[in-house]
């Protein structure tokens, strides 16, 4: 199997921000991309919609041969992951918001979260905040309203740097040196973050912490593709495609933007 791609879903195009670091420090893997925008965001969804959508994204990605999946969604990890991992005998990686890197790094001793409702009210998102929270204030925000506005490509807009602010305001008024980005889709707003933040206050996101633990999964289990080829990579939407276009900039050699109707 290790010519097989490894399989990715998100809840849209967040994941792709997931890809990236993934394709960055693995070239020579095979992807397949799943963006269900038909159905984000999953933040605002019962547990059981987002195990559901997790069951159908999954069981598409193993019709395509995938030998592991990547949940690039923190959502679908924290409500999800551990049905898919009782339940299929293939290896998941999943996200987590950085809660660990950012208390150890914090001075201030106070950090904040900026996630999804769906996130910060499951019990993997608390035992997390517990685990590696000791003595460390974290401030929770929902963030409401940014996954749309993201999917919409809208994050230079008005309404995006309105929201932020607001959402911002709280946490810096706690005293807050760490952001912790608990969705894939935020990555997208660091550059509007870094306009908005003091520059003491450091943003951080689980890209490459993704990445290097699928390294390790992948060789842990003998999965790394032994091929010299650089990987070839489809992404599939079920919504405008044109979004997810824009979010992977000029699409390379090897790669296929395609819609699927899943």
């Amino acid at each position: 199997m290790n010519n097989h791609p490894i399989g990715i879903f998100d809840s849209g195009v967040g994941g792709t921000s997931i890809w990236k670091e993934i394709n960055a420090l693995l070239p020579k893997e095979n992807t397949i991309y799943l963006a269900d925008s038909k159905n984000a965001p999953y933040g605002n969804k019962s547990e059981e919609q987002i195990v559901q959508y997790s069951i159908k994204n999954t069981e598409l990605l193993l019709e395509k041969g995938c030998k592991l999946v990547v949940v690039a969604c923190n959502t679908a990890t924290t409500n999800a992951i551990s049905h898919l991992r009782r339940n299929y005998g293939i290896p998941f990686i999943g996200i987590e918001p950085a809660i660990k890197p950012a208390a150890l790094k914090s001075q201030s001793k106070t950090v904040g979260v900026l996630a999804t409702k769906g996130t910060l009210t499951s019990n993997l998102f608390h035992s997390t905040s517990e685990n590696h929270g000791n003595g460390i204030k974290i401030v929770e925000q929902v963030g409401t309203g940014l996954v749309p506005l993201i999917e919409g490509a809208n994050v230079d807009s008005s309404e995006t740097k309105v929201l932020l602010e607001k959402y911002m305001k709280p946490m810096l008024d706690e005293g807050m040196d760490h952001l912790v980005l608990g969705c894939t889709h935020y990555p997208y707003l660091i550059p509007v973050l870094k306009e908005l933040l003091p520059e003491h206050v450091e943003i951080i996101d689980s890209g490459q912490a993704v990445a290097r633990q699928t390294k390790a999964v992948l060789e842990q289990n003998g999965l790394r593709n032994s091929s010299h080829k650089i990987g070839k990579h489809h992404f599939y939407s079920n919504s405008d495609i044109s979004t997810l276009k824009s979010f992977l900039g000029n699409v390379g050699i090897g790669m296929e933007i395609s819609y699927l109707d899943f």
